[in-house]
């Protein structure tokens, strides 16, 4: 069975950092990809960062670009996103997801709306606040 597990949110002053984790089961990262999407109250769930070993590429959105790196460890199966200078737009719940059709493509999956993907994560609740 395909499972995605989210961990690693919490509460966090602004510029503070935060690693969140998605532990993937039931497929293998060599093969697939994995996306994450945030969703803040009244809002679309947009997609965040991405990786695939597939295509060989990690995405950002421009928001995030040089604050945020996403990372993947094989050896446990986990993608990780690292969160660094946190802005008081960042909150949000940050779900992993990933796809048995668009899964091995990083440009696929960013080019998809969220309910296009097919497996996702229960989500993490990332809050920003002095």
């Amino acid at each position: 069975q395909v499972q995605l597990v989210e961990s690693g949110g919490g509460l966090v002053q602004p510029t503070g950092s935060l690693r969140l984790s998605c532990a993937a089961s039931g497929f293998e990262l060599d093969y697939r990809g994995i996306i994450w999407f945030r969703q803040a109250p009244g809002k679309e769930r947009d997609w965040v960062s991405c990786i695939s070993s597939s295509d060989g590429l990690t995405l950002y959105e421009d928001s995030v670009k040089g604050r945020f790196t996403i990372s993947m460890d094989k050896s446990r199966n986990t993608v990780y996103l690292q969160m660094n200078d946190l802005k008081p737009s960042d909150p949000a719940v940050y779900y992993c997801a990933t796809d048995p059709v668009f899964g091995s493509s990083c440009s696929e999956m960013s080019r998809r709306h969220a309910s296009d993907l097919e497996v996702w994560g229960q989500g993490t609740l990332v809050t920003v606040s002095s």
